[in-house]
């Protein structure tokens, strides 16, 4: 199994950036939908190339017990990864801004999101070791996020109960681990008492967000690619 190793970007605004959007919530019809479709609807109309990624929509297991052992199996024994999991980690290389709209569960995050993290965001693709140090390179580098989290629990419960448990582990155990800034974080609360007024309102602060952040994110600039197989990282 082959995949494109990322190269160190520099950053250009002469060209239209790329935008994905990872909506982590299992149903599209729900109100993370409607703000992942909002959000797009404003980066293309500023001018963004966008991808809107459904995860609850996707037809293969993004937990599966056979890939979730593969680390502790050997690179020998690392089972071939389907076609559309290659083409979702070709999808977040070829991205210069990353958008994640999910609902806030116990706490943190669906299991459908941090099984596309784990899954998509790869030891020697989205980062790598290095021999013989405990630094590490990120491959990311010079992309931008926006998250966006919908939570019945209201703000202030978030901050103090659970530490911002589910925008601090992205921005900085997943997301700044590879390279990718957060630029910004959106926290919808109390979504359960919430009037229809109030979401339609959300849903526009959203869809302005699309196009403030297709504005002013530019293009990662990108040598040609070399090729080299992918193997599972060291176990911690």
């Amino acid at each position: 199994m082959t995949s494109t190793t990322p190269p160190s970007p520099a950053r250009t605004s002469t060209a239209r950036p790329s935008i994905l959007v990872v909506l982590g919530h299992p149903r599209s019809d729900s109100l993370c939908g409607a703000l992942a479709d909002a959000y797009a609807d404003g980066a293309r109309a500023a001018g963004a190339d966008v991808t809107v990624l459904r995860l609850g929509d996707t037809d293969f297991d993004l937990a599966s017990r056979e890939h979730s052992l593969q680390r502790w199996l050997g690179p020998d024994q690392e089972p071939a990864r389907e076609t559309e999991v290659e083409a979702m980690i070709t999808a977040v290389h070829a991205a210069d801004h990353i958008v994640l709209v999910f609902p806030q569960w116990w706490g943190t995050y669906p299991a459908l999101l941090k099984g596309w993290i784990d899954r998509v965001i790869l030891s020697r693709s989205a980062f790598s070791y290095r021999a013989g140090s405990s630094l590490w390179d990120k491959h990311l580098t010079g992309r931008t996020a926006r998250l966006i989290m919908t939570m019945d629990s209201p703000a202030w419960w978030d901050t103090v109960q659970y530490r911002r448990a589910a925008l601090r582990s992205l921005t900085h155990a997943t997301l700044g681990y590879c390279g990718v800034r957060t630029v910004g974080t959106t926290r919808l609360a109390r979504v359960r008492f919430s009037s229809a007024e109030c979401r339609a309102a959300w849903i526009a602060r959203a869809e302005r967000q699309g196009r403030t952040d297709a504005a002013r994110t530019p293009k990662v600039s990108r040598t040609p690619a070399r090729f080299e197989t992918l193997r599972p990282g060291p176990v911690g």
